[in-house]
């Protein structure tokens, strides 16, 4: 991403795309069983989403879809997805439950609470100072703070990682497999999930480099120059992560937080991916920083949720673009905010806010003011959620 395209955006296994990887394709720990692929299988899968993705992104079909999505829309998408890192940054703190108690006791008893606050305290005062780092610092801090807490203890920083050899090359010997099961009678079920993981791809990288980029200002005219590049290097990262063993590549949300700390360039993912190699040979320090709490759900990383709460609310200042005056720009944009952090997923709230801009366009007498990719994504998204149910 930063040598072929020049933006300061990360790229790593995208969450949904895991849980629909293990819980849906695999059929891991689910009552019905899932579709009961083999890890292999659907590594296969996976990665002929991505050469598909890497050839839409070279003839430009990709970034035509980025660019016609409307500027109602694409500030929905910014705020929306602010608002997302903002709710996981709560969550990994208990800070909901701490400040739902009728007492002082839901944060006396509850050390992931007050890590987050003291983190965010931190934040806060050196972003008014306008220092540099403010966020990293105020990562630093809560840790200090988890430290004092007794929550996590220091350890040597040095482990060797464990290597690629159960999971590199699997996806050869899947492909073998999928295609039998393709052939056995599962062909309908294997091309409703293939579409289902190409949107998930699709929209989670469009919502993602439109939020990242709005917010760094890189947007030209509403348009992002190098869109190809920045899609094929996505798309080229579940090609690779695939042979290797890994679920869907996607640009990562979590960037908009280097670009807060003035990354413009494609040197920011450079040093990121350098970094996260780096990072492999460090889990026990990476583990220090996380501490050890647990909240309703398991476990908990309040460190950095002082990070996600601010970056989130520095993105919600997108909805001031939104032309307020026009329902059927406001309410497409505001119901792609709401469902965002609703859902935890970036490719739900484009789907409803496509659906309903195109209804609205059409209800109000103004069809032409919609791009017809968006009518044609309309249509698509609406199937996309009603294959499951019939299959």
């Amino acid at each position: 991403m930063g040598l072929l395209a020049n933006y300061p955006i990360a790229l790593a296994p995208g969450m949904g795309e895991n849980f629909f990887f293990v819980f849906t394709l695999c059929g891991v720990a689910t009552a019905a069983g899932g579709f009961k692929l083999t890890w292999a299988e659907a590594l296969a899968l996976t990665t002929i989403t991505g050469g598909l993705f890497l050839l839409l992104s070279v003839v430009g079909f990709r970034s035509m879809v980025l660019n016609a999505i409307p500027d109602a829309l694409k500030s929905g998408i910014a705020a929306g997805i602010g608002l997302l890192i903002a709710r996981a940054g709560f969550e990994n703190s208990n800070l909901l439950g701490a400040l739902s108690s009728a007492s002082l006791g839901g944060f006396v008893h509850n050390p992931a609470a007050w890590v987050a606050l003291i983190g965010l305290a931190v934040t806060l005062l050196l972003l008014a100072r306008r220092l540099r780092g403010a966020i990293l610092i105020g990562i630093l801090a809560a840790t200090g703070a988890a430290l004092l807490l007794g929550r996590t203890a220091w350890r040597m920083p040095v482990a060797m990682p464990r290597g690629l050899g159960q999971t590199a090359g699997g996806v050869f010997g899947g492909f073998a497999h999928l295609g039998d099961a393709f052939i056995s009678g599962k062909a309908m079920e294997i091309v409703a999930f293939f579409v289902i993981l190409l949107f998930m791809d699709l929209f989670d990288t469009v919502g993602t480099l439109v939020g990242v980029t709005r917010r760094a200002g890189l947007m030209v005219d509403g348009k992002l120059p190098r869109a190809e590049a920045a899609l094929a290097s996505d798309a080229a990262g579940t090609v690779i992560g695939g042979c290797l063993g890994s679920s869907t590549v996607t640009s990562y949300v979590e960037s908009v937080i280097g670009v807060q700390a003035g990354a413009r360039t494609g040197l920011a993912a450079i040093v990121t991916g350098i970094c996260l190699l780096g990072a492999m040979f460090f889990q026990p320090l990476v583990g220090m920083v996380m501490g050890d709490f647990s909240g309703a759900g398991g476990r908990v990383f309040p460190t950095i949720s002082a990070a996600l709460i601010v970056v989130g609310a520095m993105m919600l200042r997108a909805i001031r673009e939104i032309d307020w005056d026009d329902v059927t720009e406001y309410l497409p944009a505001f119901l792609t905010v709401v469902v965002m952090p609703l859902t935890m997923s970036i490719a739900a709230g484009i789907a409803i806010g496509f659906v309903s801009y195109a209804v609205g366009k059409l209800l109000s007498g103004k069809p032409r003011k919609c791009p017809l990719l968006v009518y044609v994504f309309a249509v698509l998204f609406i199937l996309r959620y009603a294959l499951p149910a019939m299959l």
